[in-house]
């Protein structure tokens, strides 16, 4: 069969039928007797699609909010100004009239606190005004001396007297008596002037504490101070008291308060804020005279400075003072009038112990053997004369007496709702003088 040579076909006659065929005519062709070339162009291809297209709505609900208005009161209707009122993320703190506000809130669970008081929670429905009463806390407390916090044996046998009792509180002391702070302490001072002495863990009893439910107090000496005045002469103001007219001896102790409240505790206890008495005060007013308001003013300026930061770091404040300024119209050259200090604590604590009353108080030939009756009347008198909202809280005296002299005292304390502190500085407490769990000692 003869072979029969294909021939290319003309460049017109190659694009006509390119074009009829539907494809891109754009090629180049270069052709000779030999071969032929072909660069093609990039083939777009046109595709139609349909597309189903679903809209969705998305529904943005907004929660309602509304304007909270309202006041903190006490049971007997008085105004309590320092409460912080908390809900949805918002906060408010009450005025000196007890009231407060937030502009828009939603409604929700309210928390209500204050310092020394009991907390409450109220249900906000959006309707104001809103009024919250708190309920003082009432403290029925053993004090736990260094050695027996230290020592698991006697913690644990204190604590277990405290349960099988009606005590709620247990106080510590930090730095005590002695000058010396009675844990591990950073507080710079405490350190250069070597008055770290070690005896207990605070976290350790603390846990042991709030496990349990109870409430801890962290008792702080303030002005005497034995182991300061040695090391730092320039503080002294005579005997082994530090002068408190000064605010730059005031840093010390409220930085260990400070650090208390930083280490759990739930309240700070001012102790021997004041100024000496006895001879030492006269040599005191030898070298500084100062006239009772003098006093006053500078132990009521330190406690509000001290309220300011313990307040700030999460704590109630709270004073002792001696028992007879109470029933006295004068301060007793110390400094302390409860008019005045009781005006910037959270709660005060009048010192009642028979003992230490003068022979013929209320008529009495030994006062010490009438613990009832004399207790009875320091807390009547410190009612009439201390800030309406802030809690007594007698310390009681718990040595030289019988368990049925203890109980007398407590008897007259839970008569008038103040609770009590016992007060034996050996740390010896009778179960036999404390009420039972559930018992109001009445």
């Amino acid at each position: 069969m003869p072979h029969h040579r294909r021939l290319p076909l003309p460049i017109s006659m190659l694009a006509l039928m390119l074009f009829a065929s539907g494809c891109s005519p754009e090629i180049a062709v270069r052709a000779d007797a030999s071969e032929t070339t072909t660069t093609s162009a990039p083939t777009t291809t046109s595709t139609t699609t349909t597309s189903t297209t679903t809209t969705t709505t998305t529904t943005t609900t907004t929660i309602p909010t509304f304007p909270l208005t309202g006041s903190v009161v006490t049971r007997d209707g008085l105004p309590l100004p320092g409460a912080t009122v908390t809900i949805a993320g918002e906060e408010a703190t009450t005025g000196a009239d007890g009231t407060f506000a937030l502009p828009a809130v939603a409604a929700g669970r309210m928390e209500v606190a204050k310092p020394a008081w009991m907390p409450a929670t109220v249900e906000f429905d959006g309707a104001s005004p809103v009024e919250v009463t708190l309920e003082p806390r009432v403290v029925r407390a053993l004090r736990a001396i260094p050695e027996a916090a230290g020592d698991p044996e006697a913690f644990t046998e204190l604590i277990a007297k405290a349960e099988a009792s009606a005590v709620n509180t247990i106080v510590f002391d930090t730095k005590d008596e002695t000058g010396k702070v009675r844990y591990v302490t950073s507080v710079a001072f405490a350190n250069e002037i070597d008055a770290v002495d070690p005896t207990y863990d605070p976290v350790a009893t603390l846990a042991a504490v709030h496990e349990r439910g109870m409430y801890a107090v962290a008792r702080l000496v303030t002005f005497e101070d034995q182991v300061w005045v040695k090391a730092a002469p320039d503080a002294k103001l005579a005997g082994l008291w530090v002068d408190a007219t000064n605010p730059g001896n005031w840093e010390y102790p409220l930085a260990v308060a400070v650090e208390a409240c930083e280490l759990g505790f739930d309240e700070i206890q001012f102790d021997y804020v004041r100024f000496p008495a006895g001879r030492t005060a006269e040599a005191a007013q030898a070298r500084r005279p100062l006239t009772a308001d003098e006093r006053v003013a500078a132990i009521a300026a330190f406690l509000t400075e001290a309220r300011a930061r313990v307040h700030a770091a999460g704590c109630a404040i709270s004073a002792d003072v001696f028992a007879i300024v109470v029933s006295s119209p004068t301060d007793e050259g110390i400094g302390q009038r409860p008019e005045e200090l009781s005006a910037v604590v959270d709660a005060i604590s009048p010192m009642v112990y028979p003992s230490h009353y003068s022979p013929g108080w209320l008529g009495f030939p030994d006062p010490n053997d009438y613990p009832g009756p004399v207790t009875a009347d320091a807390i009547d008198d410190a009612l009439r004369r201390i800030h309406p909202t802030t809690i007594l809280r007698p310390w009681l005296q718990a040595f030289y007496y019988s368990p049925a002299q203890i109980q007398a005292g407590i008897a007259e304390a839970e008569a008038r709702g103040v609770g009590w502190m016992l007060w034996n500085a050996a740390g010896n407490y009778n179960p036999d003088a404390l009420p039972a769990a559930g018992d109001d000692g009445g």
